[in-house]
């Protein structure tokens, strides 16, 4: 679990606890300061219980070349074992593949053509 997941945890858990007692306070005795400060307390808390468990966005990401390409067998370069191409994961931009083999983990590139 990351760092940011537990601290907005224990901010959400924090938040709904005070707004419950600012909300309970204001019962006992009409005070619009304290059921509105029960109510901000209440939307901070939502609004970081959504920050915290949104999804991450898809980004999809196509190529358009020009003139024929060939595909070549991606091979690891430490054990020379086959790898298939779904085993390819982008990583902050950049190809990855891991071995299925030996595990090692290498930056798929494109050599030139020259």
């Amino acid at each position: 679990m990351e760092t940011k997941t537990v601290l907005g945890a224990i901010a959400v858990a924090l938040l709904l606890f005070f707004g419950i007692i600012f909300a309970v306070a204001s019962t006992v005795q009409d005070s619009v300061t304290r059921l509105a400060t029960a109510i901000l307390m209440f939307v901070a808390a939502f609004g970081i219980a959504y920050y915290i468990t949104r999804k991450p966005k898809t980004i999809i990401q196509t190529l358009e070349v020009s003139g024929e390409m060939k595909t070549v067998p991606l091979k690891c370069p430490n054990c020379s074992a086959s790898v298939d191409a779904r085993d390819i994961k982008m990583v902050s931009g950049v190809p990855y593949a891991a071995c299925p083999y030996c595990g090692h983990t290498f930056e798929v590139t494109e050599e030139p053509k020259w």
